[in-house]
């Protein structure tokens, strides 16, 4: 489960690393490998190889290429997918047509998110923030609701 939010910054080859704080929580299952594709807002999601191979089977490939939103689904979240490895240092090379997606320029803002890792443009980040505000305590409300019993 990967926690936490982390400021880095991407080399001029498009590398980021991958804090320590975040890589104890990676399963040797995901053999150092990340699935790494668009956000569903205007970041870049990286999946662990065993997480991305856990939402084909169970998400993915239950979806119908013949319903319209199933196919669309479909084909914004994997044209601009690929796979990468960790280098020596723990980086990660981001694709140029995602840095260009998340606006990213130089500083990312490198946020754990359960299951996946947030790669932010800074700025933009904190613009998502204040448009989408709503008070903690409504959202845990809504969220964290119990069933009835």
């Amino acid at each position: 489960m990967f926690i936490g939010s982390f400021k880095y910054n991407l080399d001029n080859k498009g590398r980021v690393a991958i804090p320590a704080k975040l890589r104890k929580y990676l399963s040797p299952d995901a053999n150092e490998t990340f699935i790494i594709t668009r956000g569903t807002v205007n970041c870049i999601d990286l999946y662990p190889m065993n997480v991305w191979e856990e939402m084909v089977n169970q998400k993915l490939n239950l979806l119908n290429s013949f319903d319209p939103d199933d196919a669309q689904f479909m084909r914004l979240l994997l044209r601009e997918a690929t796979d990468d490895k960790f280098d020596s240092q723990a980086r990660i090379t981001l694709p140029k047509n995602l840095i260009d997606y998340a606006g990213i320029t130089k500083e990312v803002m490198i946020i754990g998110v359960m299951k996946k890792i947030e790669i932010w443009d800074p700025e933009a980040y904190e613009n998502y923030m204040n448009e989408n505000e709503k008070p903690y305590v409504e959202i845990a409300k809504n969220v964290m609701k119990m069933p009835a019993q």
